[in-house]
């Protein structure tokens, strides 16, 4: 039986483009940290063109890991955050899930460089749900809630256990509602 949350093939794609979206905005974190590594972008170009059909789900779930790979080769937490993020959104491709990590480490790495943390971390978080296209509310929404289904990212593990898990669920709990904010 499939996770609940790989999500649908079309669903996915939807998905993989804001993930890229987010993990794009703190591309630059990364490329100021290690400017001759390319995987991170890379990346974020692969969830893109995975999401307009361009590319298919098999080479991609094979490639998934390059980009967090590079996190190893940043020397700030907020490049490594940035990494993560791509690495993330190229995850979509396997399970649409992935897209949430995304846009955590996304909101972690803006947090991680502001001067207040936390006020970066909603700032964020805001732009990323008004970035959303309708579909991919929808298809998230669909997902389990953080720590409720083992069978994937969202279960026991990084995203549940870490400082990611608080955006996490307030991206959650903001799917519901398309005029949410703080």
């Amino acid at each position: 039986m499939a996770s609940a949350q790989t999500l649908s093939e079309a669903e996915r794609r939807r998905v993989a483009l804001w993930a890229a979206d987010c993990a794009e905005r703190v591309l630059p974190l990364f490329e100021a940290d290690a400017p001759q590594d390319g995987r991170v972008r890379d990346a974020v170009e692969r969830a893109r063109a995975f999401g307009r059909g361009e590319l298919d789900a098999a080479g991609e779930i094979r490639r998934r890991f390059v980009a967090g790979r590079a996190a190893g080769a940043a020397r700030s937490p907020a490049a490594v955050a940035a990494a993560r993020s791509a690495g993330q959104a190229s995850g979509v491709a396997h399970m649409g899930a992935h897209a949430l990590g995304a846009a955590a480490y996304a909101a972690r790495a803006a947090a991680l460089v502001a001067s207040d943390p936390e006020q970066a971390r909603r700032d964020e978080i805001r732009w990323q749900l008004d970035h959303m296209t309708a579909e991919a509310r929808a298809a998230l929404s669909r997902l389990p809630l953080l720590g409720q289904d083992p069978s994937g990212p969202l279960g026991q593990g990084l995203l549940t256990s870490s400082a990611l898990a608080p955006t996490i669920r307030d991206i959650q709990a903001r799917l519901s509602s398309p005029a949410a904010s703080d």
